[in-house]
């Protein structure tokens, strides 16, 4: 698989304009001269990709959409577009990311198929804001910290429309955070050697993690990893009331801690109470 590791490369690849920065590159896609389909591929930046009048060939829906797309060091993707397809786009190099993280959100590590569809007025102020970013691209370096700022804008705003898409389409988003409340169910009814993490859930749901934390903190006002807590937690208490002779190593074992004593400390932690204490004060009620 071709990795690239620069914007001209990369450019040239996709048949786009040479880049005038090798920090932040942005421009029109001219599906003219484009390659409109690609085998997959890897790159050593991080892309934003606003498509207008987009078709999914991967999937039986055939309407046209407006749509952004995230892509991220170490992240296969490829594409198939159809000629008529217009937009723009926005590569931002690492260490730019790296030393305004900041400025950056989480969702740029989401995957190639966790897109974001925009609707109309939102994509007017996407090109509104684009076209000022194109003038100070085009200017030198001295206002480079104009177009840092604009693009930190322009991702806050990805952000937001992020949400509301969570907001209006909350069927599709609930069903991921039900499958997620079944998975945690599921875990415990097998053997298990470590405790469950945000990756392995993301992972069973066939998402990044970073998209499927924000889902589960939009839903349910908490992080991915304090719902998991939360439940370890409650798992916890179960074992310790339903068998009031077990041990806290017995307990810490049979939840995948590695070591009863980081269980009893991550016990003490979220309870204010040892689960030796724990267990003392049901006994006694």
């Amino acid at each position: 698989m071709t990795t690239f590791t620069d914007f001209k490369t990369f450019s040239e690849y996709i048949g786009v304009a040479k880049p005038l920065d090798n920090d932040i590159d942005m421009g029109y896609y001219d599906p003219l001269n484009m390659r409109l389909k690609s085998e997959p591929v890897m790159i050593d930046f991080y892309i934003v990709s606003f498509k207008v009048n987009f078709t999914d060939k991967s999937t039986t829906d055939a309407q046209p959409k407006t749509a952004v797309f995230l892509n991220s060091p170490e992240m296969a993707f490829e594409w198939n577009v159809e000629p008529d397809l217009s937009g723009m786009y926005l590569h931002i190099s690492k260490k730019i990311i790296d030393e305004n993280r900041y400025l950056f959100r989480n969702y740029l590590d989401y995957g190639q198929h966790e897109s974001l569809f925009l609707i109309d007025s939102e994509l007017t102020e996407i090109i509104t804001l684009f076209n000022l970013m194109i003038k100070y691209y085009h200017q030198d370096k001295q206002n480079f910290p104009v177009l840092l700022s604009y693009a930190n804008v322009l991702l806050s705003l990805v952000e937001a429309f992020y949400k509301r898409q969570f907001s209006t389409d909350t069927k599709q988003y609930n069903q991921i955070v039900i499958n997620f409340q079944q998975s945690l169910k599921d875990y415990y009814n097998q053997p298990v050697n470590h405790t469950p993490n945000v990756q392995y859930f993301a992972d069973k749901l066939g998402l990044s993690s970073n998209y499927f934390g924000d889902i589960i903190k939009h839903f349910t006002q908490k992080s991915a990893i304090e719902n998991i807590h939360e439940f370890v937690i409650k798992k916890a208490k179960e074992l310790l009331e339903q068998k009031p002779k077990i041990s806290s190593a017995e307990v810490a074992y049979e939840l995948g801690f590695e070591y009863p004593t980081y269980f009893t400390k991550f016990f003490k932690k979220k309870v204010n109470l040892t689960p030796k204490e724990y267990q003392l004060k049901m006994t006694n009620q």
